[in-house]
Parts: structure tokens; sequence; C-alpha cells
């Protein structure tokens, strides 16, 4: 998708409002994720307002009717609010305050994670504001850069604690529906987590109601297989295990 044809980055193109701070390529993982919301008067909200900016953005993208809100830890950011748009002012790091939050604005269908970037921060947030989003809402945490940045931040290549760590088990958990660990069990995040989307920076979370996976066949087989029987000899197996 160019400049050109993404309202988003047309948007970000012809700004001359408050100051938006953007990677380009965020532009496009936005709207492909987030297009179907646009004119259905969704409920947003974003993590870190800095100038306020993209709230305006998400103004304008989302339509009218839609619910905007954002969070930051900077108490000057209470300034920003306008109508149809409501600033938190607080620490995503406090499970509580997110709670409250939450708690205010009720069902959430859209959130930008685009807080603080400290992990504790990041994760808290996932944990405490995914399970308050619709079930086919979209959870988007972006980045996720700061999860291989030592100063500042205490990442690296596959550091224990960050972010993009604690999403891989997450992948894991996704899949659980298939492990034969004893200790690995379905839980609500398998039950809940549609899909992952991994991008550079971003990993966009997609919820819906998740069954339990089945296969089916149609058709007839022409092609004699000679290990037929032995898969079906491991299946068993399988099944009594």
């Amino acid at each position: 998708m160019t400049a050109q044809t993404n309202p988003l980055e047309q948007y970000f193109r012809k700004n001359d409002r408050r100051l938006i701070h953007k990677w380009v390529h965020y532009f496009d993982v936005y709207h492909r994720h987030f297009e179907r919301f646009r004119d259905q008067k969704p409920v947003v909200l974003e993590f870190g307002v800095s100038q306020g900016g993209s709230l305006q953005m998400w103004r304008d993208y989302f339509g009218r009717g839609a619910r905007i809100h954002g969070v930051d830890i900077n108490p000057k950011c209470k300034e920003l609010e306008q109508r149809r748009t409501k600033i938190f002012i607080g620490d995503q790091a406090d499970r509580d305050f997110l709670r409250s939050i939450a708690d205010e604005i009720g069902p959430i269908d859209v959130v930008i994670e685009d807080g603080g970037h400290y992990f504790p921060q990041q994760i808290n947030t996932f944990e405490e504001i995914f399970p308050r989003v619709t079930e086919n809402g979209v959870f988007l945490i972006e980045d996720l850069h700061t999860s291989y940045w030592p100063k500042k931040y205490g990442g690296g290549l596959k550091q224990p604690g960050t972010f993009i760590e604690y999403a891989k088990d997450l992948t894991d958990q996704l899949n659980a529906w298939h492990s034969r660990e004893p200790n690995f069990q379905v839980d609500e995040i398998t039950r809940t987590v549609r899909s992952m989307h991994w991008y550079d920076s971003i990993i966009v979370f997609e919820k819906g109601n998740v069954t339990k996976p089945h296969a089916e066949r149609t058709g007839s087989a022409t092609v004699k297989d000679p290990n037929w029987r032995g898969r079906r000899a491991r299946r068993r197996l399988l099944r009594r295990s």
C-alpha cells in the first residue's frame, strides 16, 4: 500500500496540527488491521499521548461516533482533551490504574500500545487490558525494538523479561491445543487469541472465540501411501498417551 492509498499516511503527510512521530512502515500495519472498524463507532484506547497528534489522527480515521481515549504519565497531556476524546493520567506499570480506566471505558475495540516502552508497562498493559477487548477486537503493541536495546530499557537479544520473549511464550500458548505436555494446558489466551501477527517492532493480537481445531477429509484418495499404516499406528499410540 502506498501513501496515496493509505488514509493514515495521507493524513500524516498533510498533518499541520499537533505533532505525530511514527515509523513510516507502521501505517500499513495500522490500516491492514484497523480498516474494518472505520465508521463503525469503535471504542479506541491509545497508550502514549505525547503531543496529541495521533489522537487527532485516530479521530479522523475512525470517523464520527468513535470514542477515543488516551493514556499518558505526563499530567500536561490532560490539556489535550477534546470532545469525545478523554485522556487518563497514570503509570501503565500500575495494574490498579489500568483496571480503573478499563472499568470506566468498558469494552474496547481497538488498543494501540505506544506508551512508556518499558517491559513491565507493556506486559502489565497487555495482561490487564487484553481481556477487556471485545470478541473481535484488536490489540496492537508497537515500538518493540526496545526489547533489543540494552541501554535505558535493559533489553537484548533473547533477553528474559522483554516483551518480545514474553510474546514468544504467547505464541506457544496459542498452539496449546496440540501440546502433549501435561504441564502445558489450554488457557484463556488459547481460547481468545484468534491470531498473532509479527512485524518489525509490532505485534498485533486479533481476538476471537477460539474453539478446539479439528481436521476433516473430502474427496477420494488415488495415490497409495506406503506409510499410511505406520501413521495410523502412531496416531493410535498418541491417542493412548
